[in-house]
């Protein structure tokens, strides 16, 4: 599989996945899928953006980088990949939240 043909298998996979509804995903994919509307691009690509914004508070957000040994991987498990991260993501936001309370 062409790596443009998996990076377009992954998205599909990752859109596909239940995530947490006050969470955005959003692709810098040059070539694939470019859907960040907002801010500057400051990373060189490809990379993937999760915004997390609980109760209209304060979105937080983290860029994933599409790292070489990342892209080796398989569609299937790169998409796993990135949504471990995600919930990952979503946890340490989380913990961080409810230990401000």
């Amino acid at each position: 599989m062409l790596e443009k043909e998996k990076l377009q298998a992954v998205i599909e996979l990752i859109d596909n996945t239940e995530v947490n509804p006050d969470v955005s995903v959003e692709y810098f994919i040059p070539g694939v899928l470019v859907t960040i509307k907002e801010g500057t691009i400051e990373l060189e690509g490809p990379y993937i953006q999760f915004t997390y914004a609980k109760d209209d508070g304060h979105p937080w957000m983290q860029r994933m980088p599409l790292r070489q040994n990342y892209l080796q991987k398989d569609a299937e498990d790169l998409a796993n990949f990135i949504t471990f991260t995600l919930e990952r993501f979503i946890e340490q936001i989380d913990s961080l939240e409810h230990g401000s309370d």
